[in-house]
Parts: C-alpha cells; sequence; structure tokens
C-alpha cells in the first residue's frame, strides 16, 4: 500500500483536553487541518474526572487565544476572567464548546494503540523523514483503524497513569491487595457515598503538592462539619520546612498559595497529622482489616481506614515505542526540557517559557505537549501548554521565526528552595522564597536561557 503525500495529511492530535484543543485551534488559525484523537466519550474526559476541585488559575489564565478566536463567531461569551472555574466548569464552559466547534475534526471514543512512520519500524534509517506517520486507533465498539498524518502532537497527559505509594517507584508489597481501600484521586466529599467512605475515619494523605494539599483542606472541613472524628495523617517522604506548604501569599497564583496555608492549617488546627521522612514500603491489614503502612525503615504507622495516594503522575509511553524520542532517562520529558524542570536541580515551581526546540525529539514532527511534556515532573500549568502548541503549530506550518518568538510571563510559586533538595528528609529549605528563580522573565524562547534571576 503506498502512503499518501505527507503534506496532503492531517496533524493527528491525541487528546481533547485543554492542550489538545489548543494545538487544534492554533493549526486551525495556520491553516493546517488537524485530527483530534479522544479515547473517551467527551471533550476533557480527564477534566471531568476532578470535576469537582476548583482550580488555582483564574479563567483569564486557563483559555487559549486561538481557542478563544474559534468560538467568538459562535457567541461563546468567556467567563469572568478574574474568578476560578472547577473541573466542571472548565470541561462544560470552555473545553466542550470547543470541541463542539471543531466538529468532525475531533473523534470520541478513538484510543490510539500505537504511532510509527509509515513502513518503517525504529530502527530503519532510510528515506525515514519522508515517510507519514502511521497511527493506529481502535475505537469504542472495537474497530480497528489505521490513519496517516504529516505530524503527531501527543497531548494524552498523564491522568490514566498515577504514581504508586511505594518510595520506591514501584507499587508498595500490598498496595494492589488494598485497592478497595485506596484511590489515587482527590475523593468528592461533596458526594454523599464518597463522604460516608471518609467521615468519622482516618485517612493516610501521602504526597506534598497541590492534590495532597487540596485532600488534607478537605478532610479538615469534613471534620469540623461532622464531629465524628475524622483525621487526616499525611504522609511526607521529607521533613517539614518553610517550604512544605507552597510560597503561600508570596505565590503569584493567590489561590495556590491559599492551598498550602488550608494545609497548614488542617495540621495546626489538629485535623492532621503530619508524619515526616516517611517512605511506604508495604500496605498490610491489621485483624480488624485497617491498613498499616510500613516505611522503607521498617517504621510501623497506626492503622488507618482509607488512604489517598497523590505522588504525582507519569507518561504512558507504551503507544510511542516505535518512534524515536529523545526522553531524559529520570523525568521522562524531552531533554532539552528536562533541566528547566528537574527537581533534584532545583525546587522552583516557576519555569522559563518553552516551544518547539525545548520540545523536539529525534523524530521529526512528534510532540509530547501539556502535561505529558513534563514527564514526571510536577507544577504545570495550563498556559504553559497553551504556549507549547502556538510555538509547534507555527513550525509545523513552517514559520519557525513565530515557533522561537513566543512570549509568557509566568507566576513564580513563591517557593524556591536550590538544589538537590526534592525528596531528601533532612533538608531544611528556605523559607523566604529566595534562590534559584527570583523574578519571572519574558523572552523569546528558542533564542536561549533568560537573563539569570538568581540561578536558574
Amino acid at each position: 500500500m503506498n502512503a499518501p503525500v505527507t503534506t496532503d495529511l492531517p496533524v493527528v492530535v491525541i487528546g481533547a483536553g485543554p492542550a489538545g484543543l489548543a494545538a487544534a485551534a492554533h493549526l486551525v488559525d495556520r491553516g493546517l487541518t488537524p485530527l483530534v484523537l479522544e479515547s473517551g466519550p467527551v471533550a476533557g474526559a480527564a477534566v471531568r474526572d476532578w470535576a469537582h476541585v476548583r482550580l488555582f488559575s483564574t479563567w483569564g489564565e486557563v483559555t487559549d487565544p486561538a481557542a478563544e478566536k474559534l468560538l467568538a463567531p459562535t457567541g461563546w461569551v468567556k467567563p469572568d476572567a478574574a474568578t476560578y472555574p472547577s473541573g466542571g466548569d472548565w470541561a462544560e464552559q470552555y473545553l466542550q464548546p470547543l470541541a463542539d466547534v471543531l466538529g468532525d475534526k475531533v473523534r470520541f471514543g478513538a484510543t490510539v494503540t500505537g504511532v510509527s512512520r509509515s513502513g518503517r519500524d525504529r530502527i530503519v534509517d532510510a528515506d525515514r523523514e519522508d515517510q507519514p506517520f502511521v497511527v493506529h486507533v481502535t475505537h469504542a465498539d472495537g474497530r480497528e483503524e489505521r490513519l496517516f498524518a504529516r505530524a503527531v502532537i501527543d497531548a494524552s497527559g498523564t491522568w490514566t497513569t498515577p504514581s504508586p505509594a511505594g518510595g520506591s517507584g514501584l507499587a508498595a508489597l500490598g498496595e494492589r491487595a488494598a485497592s478497595d481501600r485506596i484511590t489515587y484521586r482527590v475523593p468528592d466529599l461533596k458526594d454523599p457515598a464518597v463522604r460516608a467512605r471518609y467521615a468519622g475515619k482516618r485517612t493516610a494523605v501521602i504526597g506534598s503538592g497541590a492534590s495532597a494539599f487540596t485532600a488534607l483542606a478537605y478532610l479538615a472541613d469534613l471534620a469540623k462539619s461532622d464531629g465524628t472524628g475524622t483525621k487526616g495523617v499525611w504522609i511526607l517522604r521529607r521533613g517539614i520546612s518553610g517550604s512544605t506548604f507552597g510560597g503561600g501569599t508570596a505565590d503569584q497564583l493567590p489561590a495556590r498559595g491559599a492551598l498550602g496555608l488550608a494545609a497548614k492549617a488542617a495540621v495546626d488546627d489538629g485535623h492532621a497529622d503530619a508524619v515526616t521522612g516517611f517512605r511506604t514500603d508495604a500496605i498490610e491489614r491489621d485483624t480488624e482489616g485497617r491498613l498499616v503502612l510500613v516505611g522503607e525503615d521498617s517504621r510501623r504507622l497506626d492503622p488507618v481506614d482509607e488512604v489517598i495516594v497523590l505522588t504525582g503522575f507519569r507518561p504512558d509511553l507504551s503507544f510511542l515505542s516505535e518512534l524515536r524520542l529523545g526522553l531524559d532517562e529520570r523525568l521522562q520529558a524531552p531533554t532539552e526540557l528536562a533541566p528547566l524542570i528537574d527537581p533534584n536541580q532545583h525546587s522552583c515551581g516557576t519555569v522559563y517559557p518553552h516551544g518547539v526546540n525545548e520540545l523536539s525529539h529525534p523524530e521529526k514532527d512528534v510532540y509530547l505537549v501539556g502535561m505529558k511534556s513534563y514527564g514526571r515532573a510536577p507544577t504545570f500549568l495550563a498556559m504553559t501548554g497553551y504556549e507549547q502548541v502556538r510555538s509547534i503549530a507555527a513550525a509545523i506550518a513552517g514559520d519557525q521565526e513565530a515557533a522561537e518568538r513566543v512570549e509568557l510571563t509566568l507566576p513564580e510559586t513563591g517557593v524556591c528552595g536550590g538544589a538537590g533538595l526534592f525528596d531528601d528528609p533532612a533538608a531544611a529549605q528556605d523559607s523566604d522564597g529566595g534562590g534559584c528563580c527570583a523574578a519571572p522573565a519574558t523572552l523569546q524562547i528558542g533564542i536561549g536561557a533568560p537573563a539569570k534571576s538568581g540561578g536558574c
């Protein structure tokens, strides 16, 4: 079978979430044809899984300019830019209307199972870049399909592959057997059935990021309202220091800072106990069926009824195995991007803007964007993904100057503790917010790093 001429083909975008739909909007704006393949039945399927959680970014920070341009003729009205949407708001009021206006350029119930070069596995060099991409898709009804593409933008995210409780990166011994008492999502305590699961119970929360802050705050609210002894146990792999609870009032995203302060209040007010320097090695059941967390140092914690594991996510790279990706061996992020976001290098949540040059791979015209571009690194912002896909769409359209001219000022977290402190139980991080990312920068990406603002 002869493969079609590459330039006549669509750009396949994997995932109809915020980054994927923004990519499609930018491609349309460039006169290119996108084809968005979404495994779920609706736009923003992953976002809808946390519909009850409020974003710490405002509406003004979570809509993309090219998407707004595409939506405008439909009569769509942007919500108040200063207000904070929930995940459900984001999906219903922005993502679904954007998918609707894209029409048949978005296909739902379409799971990508493999991507390669037509007639070339990852070994073959000959005429490789002249061949289109071949994309294998399985539809919700079981039907299989083969599609061709001029480029592939993977915006499938990391939501389906949460990291386990085990401190080694593997599931703790007994973790799978205890799955009936473990969740890897922030629970919706407004749902009566979910509320009943945690009310009056002792719940371990494993993790140290915004999701863990949110879960602790939710459990504290439940404890204050139900009066039945709801208690959280916050499991931290490192010690508590000035930056443990985020940037607080120094965070340039106030709602993000408030999450950390709410978690601190949960501990200070006695609604949660903090266990530090604890790396989970095993999860056992006691004689009453409750769960006992056992650390790598053989510490055994008091039994808990439930466990909420919020230790981050990791990318699913299995369907990209025939492509030549350049990924950092630690983060599984593109090699040029990894040093900017590596928590082993620094603890800053502020990353200077980046685009096509940082996101390119040895395999030409394939890109990982959005959450997936960060691999296992945390602290991704929607506005970062929008700038990524704007740059990439320009590059695919042949406008390299525009691709390297992306400008964006990213907000600081208010936290920066220097290098080598990630996951270190004994680390005493600075609490003054100084260090390696003291000020945000606006710059042209692809031109080089910004002027130093303290070492990052």
